[in-house]
């Protein structure tokens, strides 16, 4: 088995009727065609794209009104609620989002978020027993619940009212709860399905806040307002991979706009913990806080990364921001480890399966995600990391590739595994010890039915093949009225044909420094985790980049982001 070559697909050159109009509205051939390439075909489309800041109406969830009036009884009586979230960076934000809101409204709110080893995903009977027998009547949850048939049969049971708020994919049959607020309902009205967990919560704060506006009910409460939120809708949406389009673009935007001047005390210090200098984009949440806030769930108890976000004291803040820096690098060195472990196991066999499917004792539950991520991109297939635990039922994490659905693949699976969930390209799930081989072989079955005589390899998508005298500080600019970047939304990437390879050096053991050139100027160039390609570059290459600043001793210089380098066929 080995890492697989990528296959570059460049986008088909803009339409002359299109790229007329766009040009009559004053835009320029590149944006035009980078607007097209992202379904985008006329200006006015694009005006609406730049310039909407238009969000749905939370009323068109489903459930939403019953919430709604559910919370509101329990704000006017002080009845104790309890928002029950999970332990990944979605889940933490929109716990502490509904917390803060609800606590702004006056109302009595402690948070849940389950231990990752000791309890796992979601809703848990002893957990709402618990929760019950302390004097909780109300309980909502946040990124979790849709496919918690069971649990929430269970708190119908013993009087406990439960509100699910969730965004991932929905069952069977949806759990019989007060409220089960998630826009992938079949039922829902909601214009936009692709939400993030933290965005659902967001939806159903803007209601509470909007409904207390029109008809207040406490006189001690001083509600927060919707704008001081959208930090912590972006950190979620962004660390969760949700598609930064349409709704999603317009929230993270908004949100990156509130992170940057944001003053919550733990924002401050994780930012300055991280070493962060310059403006927040969607990147740095993906690549430097967004792991961070994940790290502690990873580990240990997200409670951590829920205090960060929620307290209002600096001495806390510095103490909790200096607590998940140190447990993102023990994370970092697991993950190496883990990885390295998985690599061994999945190289055992000689030929490259459908689909990876490792499972061992010592793979952490909480970084199997991870290591399950780290094989899917080199090998270009589906690929399952199980921690097998003793006790005899063990937690899995998947991970996959467009061609396949790894959530309706453990649907079909569903009679094997005591719970599952997730989306097209993530999920979760827990088997028993003595079905894990049968899983293995089903998946693999499904895998080889789905993907079966397909050439896979990872396809880069190229928006356009443009010579390098076209990345100048003014394509930079224009690049730019495109953020945010990120999942859904990609950076735009260019392919360079014969360029001049002036230099190539290895850097930290892994990386690639170029000098490039056209011939007239040169351009500096990074090709991360690509070290391995040195010794195959010839004088002239073919490049696919992505534009980008490197700042260093205070100078800002253009720099090309090489995503894949190949020797010229001529």
């Amino acid at each position: 088995m080995s890492s697989v070559k990528k296959r570059w697909q460049i986008k088909p050159t803009l339409p002359p009727d299109i790229r007329e109009a766009f040009s009559y509205a004053g835009y320029s051939p590149l944006l035009a065609q980078l607007l097209f390439n992202r379904g985008i075909a006329s200006p006015e489309q694009a005006e609406e794209f730049f310039f909407s800041e238009a969000e749905g109406n939370p009323f068109d969830l489903p459930d939403m009104s019953e919430a709604v009036t559910r919370l509101r009884q329990a704000l006017a009586t002080g009845e104790p609620i309890v928002i029950y979230g999970d332990y990944d960076a979605d889940g933490v934000t929109a716990t502490a989002l509904l917390t803060d809101v609800l606590q702004s409204l006056g109302g009595r709110v402690e948070a849940h978020i389950p231990h990752r080893v000791d309890e796992g995903y979601g809703l848990h009977v002893e957990t709402l027993q618990d929760l019950h027998d302390r004097g909780c009547g109300l309980v909502v949850t946040v990124d979790c619940g849709i496919r918690s048939v069971t649990e929430a049969q269970f708190a119908q049971s013993i009087g406990l009212d439960l509100i699910i708020t969730d965004h991932h994919s929905v069952g069977a049959a949806l759990p019989p709860a007060l409220a089960q607020i998630d826009p992938k309902r079949a039922d829902s009205r909601y214009p936009f399905q692709d939400l993030s967990g933290v965005g659902v919560a967001y939806k159903l704060a803007q209601a509470l806040l909007r409904t207390h506006k029109q008809a207040p009910q406490r006189t001690d409460a001083r509600p927060v307002e919707e704008e001081a939120l959208l930090d912590l809708v972006a950190l979620g949406t962004v660390a969760d991979l949700a598609p930064l389009i349409r709704e999603n673009r317009v929230l993270v935007k908004q949100g990156l706009e509130r992170l940057n001047r944001t003053d919550r005390p733990g924002l401050l210090e994780l930012i300055s913990s991280s070493r962060l200098q310059g403006p927040i984009s969607a990147n740095r949440i993906s690549y430097v806080l967004g792991p961070r806030l994940n790290a502690a769930g990873r580990l240990d108890t997200a409670m951590a990364s829920y205090h960060l976000l929620t307290t209002r004291f600096p001495d806390e803040a510095r103490a909790l921001a200096q607590e998940l820096e140190e447990c993102n690098r023990e994370r970092q060195q697991l993950t190496v480890e883990a990885v390295e472990k998985a690599r061994e196991l999945a190289l055992c066999v000689e030929e490259t399966p459908s689909l990876i499917f490792v499972a061992d004792p010592d793979i952490l539950g909480g970084i199997a995600g991870l290591v399950a991520s780290k094989l899917s991109e080199e090998f270009y297939r589906p690929s399952v990391v199980v921690q097998i635990d003793d006790e005899g039922v063990s937690r899995g994490s998947a991970r996959s590739i467009p061609e396949l659905n790894i959530t309706s693949a453990l649907d079909e699976c569903s009679d094997l595994l005591e719970r599952h969930g997730g989306h097209a390209a993530a999920a979760g799930f827990e088997v028993r010890n003595d079905l894990l081989h049968t899983l293995h072989q089903r998946l693999l079955n499904i895998a080889d039915r789905e993907l079966g005589g397909e050439e896979l390899a990872p396809t880069l998508v190229v928006d356009a093949e443009v010579p390098l005298s076209q990345m100048t500080w003014e394509t930079l600019t224009e690049l730019h009225k495109l953020e945010p970047h990120g999942y859904g939304n990609r950076t735009p990437v260019f392919v360079s044909r014969r360029v001049q390879v002036k230099d190539s050096r290895i850097v930290g053991e892994r990386h690639l420094k170029l000098s490039l050139s056209d011939g007239h100027a040169i351009w500096d160039a990074i090709a991360f985790r690509q070290a391995g390609k040195a010794a195959g570059l010839s004088y002239f290459a073919d490049i696919a980049f992505t534009l980008e600043v490197n700042s260093w001793n205070g100078q800002d210089r253009l720099q090309l982001n090489v995503k894949d380098i190949r020797p010229s066929s001529d």
